[in-house]
C-alpha cells in the first residue's frame, strides 16, 4: 500500500473515532443534565411524567435552533420555566435529546412462545398487547394478530376480506360484496374502536387492511394498527421538511399501497418509500423529484405487477407534472410520462407562450388500473398559472386530462381533456371507475368519471371513445354542454378578471377527489357534489421557486348559499335519480362507499356518518361523529365481523355490529 494512502487512512480512523467518542461524551453529559433538570417533569427518557408531557415525539420535528429557543425562553403559558444554560451545556443537552425515542404507553416488546389452540405454537417478539389481544412478530418477519383464549393460550384471528389498495378495487370502485351489515340491522351498527393519531387533525387517509393489520398515514408518518382493536403495532415517522411549500406542507397524506412484505408511501418532499410491513423500517427510498423545485407529494401509490406507480403535487407552484413507475423491489425507475411536453414535443403546440415552462398539470392523486386492457388510468391536474392563461394560449395538453397509459411502458394509449385551457383550477383528478356493463344492449368496457367541471363522463376504456357527457349540477355558468368534437361549449365572459368574475361551479369543483362508488344492481353512480360558485380574480404573476404561481385568486361567492349534495346518477343516461342535500357550508371532503346489501355510506357535510338506501336515497342511519370530513370510507372483514373504517378529524374510527 502507498505510504501516503496508509497515513491518510490512519488519520481518518483517528479523526472519526475521536469524533465518535466526543459525540458519546456529549450525549452522556447531556443525559446527566436532562436527568438533573428536566426528568422530574418529562421523565428520564422524555416520555412524560406526572408533572409534564412527553417530548420524545416532539423533538424529532424541531430544529436545533427551535429546541434552543424553547429551552432558553421556556413556555410560560404551559408551566415550563426558562433556563439559563449556555455553551457548552446547550449543545450537549440537544445531543441527548436527539437520542430519545418515543415509547408507547410504557410498552416494552418481549419474546414469547405463544401456545395456540390445537397444539401448535408461534414464537417471536410481542410488539403490542392488551388484556385481550397481542401482535406477535415471528422470526420470518411476519406479523400475527392474536387473541387470548382459555388456559393462557392464544388463537390467530382471521382476516377474510381485506382492503389492499386505496379504493379497495384497483379499478376505482368503492363497492363491497360483504353482506353482514344490512338495512334490517343498521340500527345495531356503532363504533367498535377509535384510534386517535397524536398531533393530527383533518386526516385525509383511507385506511388499508391486509392480514389483520391496518395501515394509516399522516404527513411523513405511517401507523400499523391491529385492525380488530385499533391498537398500535408500530409507527414510522420522520421530520417534516422545513421550507416546503404546497399541499404537503399542510400535513396531508392520503395513504399507502401494499405488496408482498412492503408498505409503499410518499413523503412530503416527494420521496417514495418502501417500508417493511413487519416493523416499519425503511427497505428503500428514492427521490421522485427535487422538492426545492416546488414539488411535494400527498397521495397513495398503486401497485401494478412489479411496479409502484404514483405522481407528485406542486401544480399551484408551477412544478412540471408526471406519472412514473418504479420497481417495487428495488426502487429503480422503470418509466415516466410527463404531463407537460417540452417545446417541440407532441402536444407542445397547444401551449402558446412561455407558460409551458412552468405548466403544472401535476398528477397528484391516485390513479386506477384495468387488468383486462393492462392500462393505467391516471388523472392530470390543471395548468399553471391557475387563473391567468395569457402566457399559455391554447388547450395546454396534457393538463386536465384522463390519461390511458400502457402499464408496462408508460406509453400513451389515449387521452381525453375535460377542460381545455382551464382558468378555474378544475383538476381532472377525480377518481375514474373501470366498470364492465351493458351499453346500448351490449357488453362494454367503460370508464366513468364525475368531473370537477360539472360534467359526468362515460368512455369506452379500450379506445377512449366518449359515449356520454351530461351536466350533473344545477347551476353551471361556464359551458352549455359538450360538442360533437368532445370539447365543452364555452360561455363567453367567464374568464377571471381584475374586477372579479362569478363562475359556477366553484374552484372546489362540482365534485373533487373524494371517492365515488357504483352499484351494478341499481345501475347508479354515487358521488358527493357541490352547488357552489366562486368569484375569480386575475392578476399578473411571475414564477419563482419557493412560492405559489396562481396568476390571481378566488373566493366563494357570498350571494348564494353553498350546498353539498349526495347524488345518484343513472350510468346509462347521467340523469340524477335521487339526491340528498346536506347541512353545512359545502366545505367537507368525505366520499362514499356502496354495498351489495343496497346501502350507500357517506360523510355528511355537518359532520355525521350516514347510510342511505342505494335505490331510493332514503336516509336509514346516522352517527354523529362531529367530524370535518377529509377522507372516504372503506370496508373489511376481521375475525368474521364486517368493519367500516373512516378517518374522522384526527382519529380513525371503525364501525361494526354491536351486540
Amino acid at each position: 500500500m502507498d505510504t501516503r494512502l496508509r497515513i491518510f487512512i490512519c488519520a481518518a480512523f483517528i479523526f472519526f473515532t475521536s469524533f465518535a467518542a466526543y459525540g458519546q461524551d456529549a450525549v452522556a453529559a447531556g443525559r446527566k443534565m436532562f436527568e438533573n433538570r428536566c426528568s422530574g417533569c418529562h421523565g428520564a427518557d422524555g416520555n412524560g411524567g406526572e408533572l409534564g408531557p412527553a417530548i420524545a415525539r416532539r423533538v424529532v420535528n424541531l430544529t436545533d435552533a427551535q429546541i434552543k429557543t424553547t429551552i432558553l425562553e421556556g413556555i410560560p403559558t404551559r408551566g415550563m420555566p426558562a433556563s439559563s444554560l449556555g455553551d457548552p451545556e446547550l449543545p450537549q443537552l440537544i445531543s441527548f435529546l436527539r437520542t430519545m425515542r418515543p415509547r408507547r404507553m410504557g410498552f416494552q416488546p418481549y419474546r414469547l412462545k405463544a401456545a395456540l389452540a390445537g397444539g401448535k405454537s408461534l414464537e417471536g417478539m410481542v410488539v403490542a398487547e392488551s388484556f385481550e389481544d397481542a401482535a406477535l412478530k415471528t422470526d420470518d418477519e411476519k406479523l400475527h394478530m392474536l387473541r387470548r383464549a382459555d388456559g393462557g393460550k392464544f388463537r390467530e384471528v382471521t382476516s377474510e376480506v381485506d382492503w389492499t389498495t386505496y379504493n379497495g378495487n384497483i379499478g376505482g370502485n368503492r363497492f363491497t360484496t360483504l353482506s353482514q351489515i344490512t338495512k334490517s340491522n343498521l340500527k345495531h351498527v356503532g363504533p367498535r374502536w377509535i384510534f386517535t393519531m397524536p398531533n393530527a387533525s383533518g386526516l385525509e387517509v383511507t385506511p388499508i387492511v391486509s392480514e389483520g393489520v391496518m395501515y394509516v398515514t399522516n404527513a411523513n408518518e405511517c401507523y400499523a394498527l391491529d385492525a380488530g382493536s385499533g391498537r398500535q403495532i408500530w409507527h414510522f415517522q420522520r421530520p417534516r421538511t422545513r421550507g416546503l411549500i404546497g399541499n404537503a406542507a399542510g400535513g396531508m397524506n392520503r395513504g399507502v399501497a401494499l405488496a408482498g412484505d412492503k408498505v409503499y408511501m410518499v413523503t412530503d418532499n416527494a420521496h417514495l418509500l418502501a417500508l417493511k410491513r413487519a416493523d416499519g423500517e425503511v427497505a428503500w427510498e428514492i427521490e421522485m423529484a427535487d422538492w426545492h423545485k416546488n414539488y411535494n407529494a400527498t397521495s397513495a401509490p398503486i401497485i401494478v405487477g412489479n411496479l409502484a406507480i404514483t405522481g407528485t403535487a406542486g401544480g399551484e407552484e408551477g412544478a412540471r407534472g408526471f406519472v412514473a413507475a418504479w420497481d417495487k423491489d428495488t426502487g429503480k425507475e422503470m418509466w415516466r410520462f410527463w404531463t407537460v411536453p417540452l417545446p417541440g414535443e407532441p402536444g407542445s403546440e397547444t401551449w402558446k407562450g412561455k407558460g409551458i415552462e412552468h405548466g403544472g398539470a401535476v398528477a397528484w392523486f391516485t390513479g386506477v388500473y384495468d387488468a383486462s386492457t393492462d392500462t393505467v388510468f391516471w388523472q392530470a391536474g390543471n395548468p399553471g398559472e391557475d387563473y391567468n392563461g395569457d402566457d399559455r394560449l391554447g388547450d395546454d395538453l396534457y393538463s386536465d386530462c384522463i390519461l390511458a397509459l400502457d402499464a408496462k411502458t408508460g406509453k400513451l394509449k389515449w387521452f381525453y381533456q375535460t377542460t381545455p385551457h382551464d382558468l378555474w383550477d378544475w383538476d381532472t383528478t377525480e377518481t375514474p371507475l373501470a366498470i364492465d356493463a351493458n351499453w346500448e344492449g351490449k357488453p362494454r368496457k367503460l370508464l366513468v368519471q364525475g368531473n370537477r367541471n360539472g360534467f359526468f363522463y362515460v368512455f369506452d376504456r379500450t379506445d377512449g371513445k366518449l359515449l356520454l357527457a351530461k351536466q350533473f349540477i344545477k347551476e353551471m355558468t361556464w359551458a352549455t354542454g359538450i360538442g360533437p368534437d368532445g370539447k365543452p361549449l364555452r360561455v363567453a365572459g367567464q374568464e377571471p378578471s381584475e374586477k372579479g368574475t362569478r363562475v359556477c361551479p366553484s374552484q372546489d369543483g362540482a365534485t373533487n377527489w373524494y371517492s365515488p362508488s357504483y352499484n351494478a344492481a341499481t345501475g347508479l353512480f354515487y358521488m358527493q357534489t357541490n352547488e357552489k360558485c366562486s368569484v375569480y380574480l386575475k392578476r399578473p404573476d411571475e414564477f419563482a421557486f419557493g412560492r405559489a404561481f396562481l396568476g390571481g385568486a378566488q373566493r366563494v361567492d357570498g350571494n348564494s348559499k353553498p350546498v353539498r349534495v349526495l347524488r345518484a346518477l343513472d350510468l346509462q343516461t347521467g340523469a340524477v335519480k335521487w339526491e340528498i342535500p346536506q347541512v353545512g357550508s359545502a366545505g367537507s371532503w368525505g366520499g362514499t362507499l356502496a354495498t351489495a346489501t343496497g346501502l350507500v355510506f357517506f360523510c355528511e357535510d355537518s359532520g355525521a356518518f350516514v347510510a342511505a338506501d342505494a335505490a331510493t336515497g332514503k336516509v336509514l342511519w346516522t352517527f354523529e361523529a362531529n367530524a370535518n370530513w377529509k377522507g372516504s370510507p372503506m370496508v373489511y372483514q376481521f375475525d368474521g365481523r364486517e368493519m367500516i373504517g373512516v378517518a374522522a378529524g384526527g382519529s380513525i374510527m371503525a364501525f361494526g355490529l354491536v351486540e
